[in-house]
């Protein structure tokens, strides 16, 4: 049985599809953070390039692959499909499990789908530095990879927490050459002022965020990127989910369930979107958001305009969101940390659209280490929440149906969560409801 389906590279998809234009409800616009009055494109222009606002904006179905994008994703697309034909095996499945394998880029996860083409715009536009922030650092370090192949300076703003415990990623990334400081630093206004309320604090992606923000507002040769959320973001990574349908038709099979992770979206998203117009249409497909209990946007926020950072220097998005100045728990999934999340994917969760199912830590590590030993690959901890979430759904799915999951990124710079989960040192923690009441207290009243 061929468990391998390969598209061949002449047939990767040359147009990423954009889903605002087959939204069934119109996506709420982005507010000013000072007046609340919607945003115009202009204001958008001190920190992101004017390519990239277009984009964000746009309402065109389809947005052609520059030729130089399409180049540097040759060195690692199409991703192949695969059937996890072990690991039904050993839990006893009737579905067919599918995993969409995006660990094969150079950056080791589904991040360079977008951080080279945000690059290349940038690069276009004349900027010299590009600046962002990362959680657990797949986005920091497929930024830095992407700088290294046009030639663009590259400064990180790495969550604290994870800084310490994945210290190989600061490695991976100077070695691309790019900087990155752990979030709060003594860098920007914002981190300082954090420091001196908190010399301790682990920070969140909500403080790195404004970091990163700050740093490309107060140089005029430097602009901002973000890694998810922003509906650029998700046109981008769209070109995973369009691949994923091409390899789906090669062997005859249709999807009952798109399976994902979800930190800020943009994994989700890029697998999920292009078969939303087949969903709409009326096909029987079931798109499977799953996140941790200790960060439950999607289970659990509340679905509202809120800051995207701490600091309240972005634009107001309506998002679940638990809060702009919450503050997670330090789990290892360091990815899936972030308050909100994508406005089309609350959108379309708002919709009912969307099954959002939450999981403990140690679940998904245990999900994990089952996927390693049967399928031989070691994942990403925000990718083990996927893969609980697929196992949990083969589980309860009817007999014959298919499956298939964002395998996001691999966890070989993550061997340190590993140890812990090993150790028995890992707990699981779930959010209390207090904490989410008092976080949501800060956000604000929207008309």
């Amino acid at each position: 049985m061929e468990t391998r389906i390969n598209l061949p590279q002449s047939e990767m998809p040359k147009a990423w599809y954009n889903a605002l234009p087959d939204l069934p409800t119109p996506l709420a616009p982005p507010l000013d953070p000072v007046t609340k009055q919607p945003l115009t494109p202009e204001a958008l222009e001190p920190i992101f390039a004017k390519a990239l606002i277009a984009q964000e904006m746009s309402p065109e179905r389809w947005i052609p692959i520059p030729e130089p994008v399409l180049d540097v994703y040759r060195l690692y697309r199409p991703t192949p499909l695969v059937r996890a034909k072990r690991l039904e095996e050993a839990i006893g499945s009737k579905c067919r499990i599918y995993y969409k394998n995006e660990s094969v880029s150079p950056a080791g996860s589904h991040k360079p789908n977008t951080s080279i083409p945000q690059v290349y715009y940038n690069k276009r536009e004349g900027v010299r530095r590009l600046s962002t922030e990362t959680g657990a650092g797949q986005w920091g370090t497929a930024l830095s990879f992407a700088c290294s192949q046009f030639d663009m300076a590259c400064t990180v703003y790495m969550v604290k927490v994870s800084y310490e415990q994945k210290p190989y990623r600061k490695i991976l990334i100077n070695t691309y050459g790019g900087e990155i400081f752990a979030s709060p630093s003594e860098q920007t206004n914002s981190g300082r002022a954090m420091l001196a309320k908190d010399p301790n604090c682990k920070g969140s992606l909500g403080l790195a965020i404004s970091e990163a923000v700050e740093d490309a507002a107060t140089h005029a040769d430097t602009n901002y990127t973000l890694g998810s959320v922003l509906n650029h973001v998700l046109l981008h990574q769209s070109i995973v989910g369009l691949e994923t349908e091409q390899q789906l038709k090669m062997i005859g099979e249709k999807p009952d369930y798109l399976v994902a992770c979800v930190g800020g979206g943009s994994n989700f998203g890029g697998l999920v979107l292009p078969f939303l117009p087949r969903k709409l249409a009326g096909e029987n497909i079931t798109f499977v958001a799953a996140e941790p209990r200790a960060c439950p946007t999607l289970t659990r926020g509340a679905y509202r305009y809120d800051y995207g950072d701490m600091a309240r220097l972005t634009p107001l998005m309506k998002m679940h969101t638990l809060g702009h100045a919450f503050m997670p728990a330090p789990i290892h999934a360091g990815g899936l940390r972030y308050h909100g999340d994508a406005p089309i994917v609350c959108n379309l969760m708002a919709e009912g659209l969307v099954d959002a199912r939450a999981y403990y830590q140690k679940e998904c590590f245990e999900a994990a280490q089952l996927f390693l030993k049967t399928e031989g690959f070691l994942p990403a901890p925000e990718t083990g929440h996927a893969i609980m979430s697929a196992i949990d759904v083969a589980k309860t799915a009817k007999p014959g149906s298919t499956v298939v999951f964002l395998y996001s990124g691999h966890g070989m710079l993550d061997l340190a969560s590993y140890d812990a989960f090993l150790r028995g040192d890992l707990t699981n923690f779930e959010l209390p409801q207090s904490d989410i009441d008092q976080a949501l207290l800060d956000c604000p009243t929207i008309d």
